[in-house]
């Protein structure tokens, strides 16, 4: 399904991911060109706007989303001109009909994406059903979750096969276009040094980390819903945690990669709920500061008392051959001291020291995938510092550092999505 289209239906158009994410990724592939000659994008959302009101949002999320050296006046208005909008209830029937006459003839293909709450997935594709927003030229994204729990996953699943086709269903991760994630394959199965070593012979645990700074940024109704649990730790981090401990795919494509992650999920060790408490922390912010500035807690931010949890933190395993008894820590919050998303591999210690009786303190091995805010792969190995060792031998921690940012200067860097 590479074929262009020729229009771009996307619903929740004026939220905060579209803001910060959707609208300028669609306006960097048009600035480079990227962007079907003649393609229409049209936006929808509950709130009351015209075409030139939903244009002024996106020059706003523009001019405050992207970077100084990506602003270029024509290339914006360009962008602009493809720009249209119809305000729409999704959660009712009513007002598809008019979102269908707005988008017009959809022959020469549709393109859908969903970045809604999961809750309103299911009354979306009954109302492109019912408007015929869902034929043979159509192709659909869904932006995960899908729902929130497996029942309400499975009704949607459900929902969307009945209108769209497996292969005109992407449902997406937009984790899985970071760069440094696409990276660890290439690491893994590009690199034969690391593969011999990369199970529970060669690695002690795995830590994977994704720490915010921001609270809710305009996202109460969801967030409130659906929690760090299922907000990050189910949909980004287990996606993260099958590409390290997946198996070598048969060939590099979707459906094999997807198997083998599939495969890591099954192994997952699930916890008991007399366990829950031995491995697992949640919690929630209260008010503090962050780098200097007073910030509401999560109850504050919200308007009403809530249990949510903003803080989640779990051991998990994979019992499998290659894993077994080797922890993974994920943890994941927001209103962190700071902005960082890593996998940390610390590989077990060396068998024996032969520095010891002369002083050197050996520390384990570690490999550093940072995500954001910088992207880099960072090995951390023991060297003898420069110098005469009457004294004894002085060892430290070296890092050997692959700087995506410095290594591919001048690649044009694109938004995951």
């Amino acid at each position: 399904m590479r074929d262009a289209v020729g229009k771009l239906l996307l619903f929740g158009a004026t939220g905060d991911l579209s803001q910060r994410m959707l609208l300028p990724s669609l306006y960097g592939l048009h600035a480079d060109g990227l962007l079907p000659q003649g393609l229409t994008i049209t936006g929808t959302a509950r709130s009351e706007q015209s075409d030139e009101d939903f244009r002024d949002f996106t020059r706003k999320a523009l001019d405050t989303h992207l970077a100084d050296d990506r602003k270029d006046a024509e290339a914006i208005e360009g962008f602009l001109a493809r720009l249209q909008y119809q305000p729409l209830d999704a959660s009712t029937l009513e007002g598809f009909d008019a979102l269908a006459t707005k988008i017009g003839d959809v022959s020469g293909g549709l393109a859908i994406f969903l970045s809604t709450a999961p809750w309103l997935f299911g009354p979306t594709i009954k109302g492109l059903q019912s408007a015929g927003l869902a034929g043979e030229n159509v192709r659909i994204g869904l932006e995960k979750p899908l729902g929130k729990d497996l029942a309400s996953s499975c009704e949607i699943n459900d929902l969307v096969a009945a209108a769209f086709p497996e292969e005109r269903t992407f449902r997406i991760d937009h984790y899985l276009g970071k760069e440094t994630v696409q990276n660890i394959l290439a690491l893994r199965f590009g690199n034969s040094m690391f593969e011999p070593i990369w199970n529970a012979r060669g690695i002690d645990h795995v830590q994977i980390t994704i720490s915010e700074t921001v609270g809710l940024e305009g996202r109460a109704g969801y967030y409130d819903e659906v929690g760090a649990l299922r907000d990050m730790v189910q949909n980004h981090m287990l996606q993260l945690l099958a590409l390290i401990a997946m198996e070598p795919p048969a060939r590099f494509d979707g459906t094999s990669i997807r198997d083998e992650k599939v495969k890591v999920l099954r192994s997952l060790r699930p916890i008991p709920a007399d366990e829950v408490p031995h491995v697992t922390v949640t919690g929630q912010y209260d008010a503090g500061a962050v780098k200097g500035e007073i910030v509401k807690g999560y109850d504050e931010e919200l308007g009403k008392d809530s249990r949510t949890e903003t803080f989640v933190a779990l051991k998990a395993h994979v019992d499998n051959w290659r894993w077994q008894g080797v922890p993974f820590y994920l943890r994941t919050g927001k209103r962190m001291p700071e902005r960082r998303s890593e996998i940390v591999i610390q590989f077990k210690p060396v068998p024996h020291s032969i520095f010891a009786e002369r002083g050197g303190m050996l520390q384990p091995n570690v490999l550093a995938i940072r995500l954001q805010p910088e992207e880099y792969v960072r090995l951390l190995v023991m060297a003898k510092q420069p110098g005469l060792d009457r004294d004894g031998v002085r060892l430290r921690e070296v890092p050997l550092n692959l700087s995506l940012d410095t290594e591919f200067a001048g690649t044009r860097r694109r938004i995951a999505y």
